[in-house]
């Protein structure tokens, strides 16, 4: 549990990392939007999100014998430089599809799980033109990827607006964390002072990296929210509800939610067609909603002029490789590694 110390120490080394992170001028203000908002996680067998209170095991995830809450924040910047310089090459004269995975709640593995294996299906079912950064926040991986965070995210799209060719390459922003009636997702890595994002600030955000081309995916509870700020030419916006319904799949029983099986495991695993995906999976998602006598999420799909044409113009550059297996992650308990990576780093 934290103590005062600890919350002390977190806040300061919060503000501490905001002078040394890039700066958010121009990016909307989540002030009034309390963090209390945010859903917590269900134990049902086939949870949703549409509970408001925070998460029982709040003030848990951090790993005993892992780097302090100052140290990951202090590092961040250097984390998200070394992200940047490990994108694979880009291929020249073609499209190229650059996947920008952010994974909110680390509370769950099950976020942790969809992020990491959506980098691994695309490196290897897509080829060289398909290049992939993760976001996220999870106690087994403080060391080995950049925190899911307002900050990070900024930062990650600003370096990959200065590698990604703007008139041809196309950005895959996928996002999938616990949402809100409020359409605010839950970004969480306590004890530290994480933002909380809601559907404006995240067009706000993307409105200050001008790519032409986009696909954001909002895998999260009434992540219909997100639709209309998103919208526009060049964007294909998919969400894994409406705006007024639970989607399910999440909690920590389960390994990866019924949106990220459907599109990413199962149907991305047939089609490189992300819109084909997209029916295949809402369809499928049906079908167990209706099997468990769940109210349907109704996953929304909004395609903007453009978008669907340079999605089949990438589509040319590669042949598709075989299916790629799906593996959870393994769990915090498990994360010894990662402590010893930290523990060699340097991070002043």
């Amino acid at each position: 549990m934290r103590t005062i110390l600890t919350v002390l120490l977190a806040f300061a080394a919060g503000i501490l990392t905001m002078l040394l992170l890039p700066g958010r001028a121009g990016l909307p203000s989540i002030a009034s939007q309390p963090t209390s908002s945010a859903p917590a996680p269900s134990g049902s067998s086939v949870p949703n999100e549409a509970s408001t209170e925070a998460p029982a095991n709040s003030g848990d995830d951090w790993p005993n014998a892992g780097p302090t809450p100052e140290q990951v924040l202090y590092a961040q910047p250097r984390m998200i430089r070394d992200a940047l310089a490990q994108l694979t090459p880009r291929v020249a004269g073609k499209p190229n599809l650059y996947l920008l995975a952010f994974a909110g709640d680390s509370s769950e593995d099950v976020f942790r799980n969809e992020a990491e294996y959506a980098a691994q299906l695309f490196g290897k079912r897509f080829g060289a033109t398909a290049h992939s950064l993760v976001l996220e926040n999870n106690p087994a991986s403080l060391s080995s990827h950049p925190l899911a965070s307002w900050s990070n995210l900024d930062a990650a799209l600003e370096g990959l607006g200065k590698v990604m060719q703007p008139d041809q390459d196309i950005l895959l922003l996928y996002i999938t964390s616990h949402g809100s009636e409020d359409h605010t997702l839950l970004v969480d890595m306590d004890p530290l002072p994480l933002d909380q994002l809601g559907a404006d600030d995240l067009a706000g955000i993307l409105a200050l990296h001008k790519f032409k081309w986009k696909v954001l995916v909002v895998n999260a509870c009434y992540s219909g929210g997100f639709v209309p700020p998103l919208r526009g030419p060049g964007t294909l916006v998919l969400t894994a509800a409406r705006a007024d319904r639970s989607s399910f799949g999440c909690g920590s029983d389960s390994d990866i939610t019924y949106f990220g099986k459907a599109w990413l495991l199962d149907a991305l695993n047939r089609t490189p067609d992300f819109i084909d995906a997209f029916k295949q999976a809402s369809g499928e998602i049906s079908q167990w909603e209706q099997k468990d006598k769940l109210t349907s999420s109704e996953p929304q799909i909004d395609m903007g002029s453009g978008i669907a044409e340079q999605l089949a113009l990438w589509r040319k550059g590669f042949t598709p490789g075989p299916r790629v297996a799906f593996k959870p992650a393994a769990p915090a308990s498990a994360s010894s590694s990662a402590v010893t990576q930290w523990s060699g780093q340097t991070t002043r």
